[in-house]
């Protein structure tokens, strides 16, 4: 057998590699023996592999195995598709329509090919329409007459609040006809209303009550380290009278002061669950006076009087006319028909004075006469404000 193991292993090239030494000490003539020199260690040394020169034979690598070639910069777009890469058209255009000049003719265009539809050229700007506009329909007819509850106020039955319970209820009856839905409107020109037993019950249920307020005491909201005077309302501090109704715990629910009177200041302050006391003394277009006693310390600025009586505005807001008497060097009597938060105060600081004292002695025709201070008593049936 002849020995072809070179031809046969394509792989003994890079098996065995030749040394380089060995192969040039073959090629040289033989030299003058010399004394012998001791063989350094072998080295291994492996011969360049040429890139152009591939193994043949049955070994390979399976292509499963190998990662997918992926363009670098490529990002998959939506659905796993790649976004293909633009053309040298598709950048010509790009370029002409950023600098909006004319562009070199493509390559299809010079070799006299169809043009290709430019996907990035701008879309023509759409034409407004030229039709007259026309007017927007309203959603519904605009509604008609007054609410129901409004009317109840106006008409002093409730507080809007009680009307619409009431009407929540199905007490309330409009020209004979049940009416229970809320915001129901009507004309009061031709509407009679009444009302059921159930709310004329309901309604008498509701008290009102006169305090005569000492100082320390809160009207409305406690604030911290205050006491509301609504604590004073006892079985105990009571001043009854004749005929009247006998305390009960339940008469508390609801109370609320009609009016406010500092913490500073004494006197009659209200307090009442009645819808229509509190519109009469507090609402909109409530005319109630309030008469106070106020003694003050100071000088009087020349014409402060008739600035008091009126000239003189707060937060911007001219004050109503007051009625206003000087009685002696350090009281002064005024009568109003507002109440802004330390109204009467601030009115006296704006003249030169400044108040050291101050009480409420009457709110509309109700009198705080010789109530006991820290003590209370029912309004009566024939008063009113």
């Amino acid at each position: 057998m002849s020995d072809n193991s070179g031809q046969d292993d394509p792989w003994a090239k890079w098996r065995k590699p030749e040394a380089p030494a060995a192969v040039e000490a073959e090629a040289k003539p033989k030299a003058k023996p010399v004394e012998p020199v001791k063989p350094a260690a072998p080295v291994d040394v492996v011969a360049p592999v040429e890139a152009s020169v591939k193994p043949e034979g049955t070994l390979g690598v399976r292509k499963s195995a190998m990662p997918a070639d992926r363009p670098l910069n490529r990002r998959p777009i939506r659905g796993g598709a790649v976004q293909k890469r633009a053309t040298m058209a598709d950048k010509v255009a790009i370029a002409e329509r950023l600098s909006d000049k004319p562009a070199r003719p493509s390559s299809a265009k010079m070799r006299g090919d169809a043009p290709r539809e430019n996907p990035w050229k701008k879309a023509a700007p759409v034409q407004p329409s030229r039709a007259p506009a026309v007017a927007a329909k309203p959603l519904g007819p605009s509604p008609k007459g007054v609410r129901l509850s409004k009317v109840m106020s106006e008409r002093g039955m409730c507080s809007r609040r009680e009307a619409d319970l009431w009407i929540e209820r199905g007490w309330v009856f409009v020209n004979g006809e049940q009416v229970s839905e809320l915001g129901t409107r009507i004309d009061p020109s031709v509407s009679e209303i009444t009302v059921s037993q159930d709310a004329k019950k309901d309604q008498a249920k509701a008290v009102t009550i006169l305090l005569h307020k000492p100082v320390g005491y809160v009207s409305g909201q406690p604030e911290p380290g205050c006491v509301p005077a609504v604590t004073l309302i006892t079985a105990e501090t009571q001043v009854e009278q004749s005929g009247g109704p006998e305390f009960k715990p339940w008469m508390l629910r609801g109370l609320a002061p009609a009016g406010r009177l500092d913490i500073d200041s004494t006197g009659l302050l209200v307090l009442t669950s009645d819808g229509r006391v509190a519109k009469r003394l507090i609402g909109e277009d409530s005319e109630a006076e309030k008469e106070y006693l106020v003694r003050v310390s100071g000088e009087l600025i020349k014409g402060g009087l008739d600035l008091l009586r009126h000239g003189l505005e707060l937060d911007g807001k001219p004050l109503k006319p007051a009625w206003v008497k000087q009685l002696n060097e350090d009281q002064l009597h005024i009568i109003l028909k507002e109440g802004k938060k330390r109204q009467i105060r601030r009115m006296c600081e704006l003249v030169g004075l400044q108040v050291i004292g101050l009480k409420r002695v009457r709110i509309g025709r109700i009198r705080l006469g010789d109530l006991p201070m820290g003590q209370w008593r029912f309004l009566r049936a024939d008063e009113a404000f």
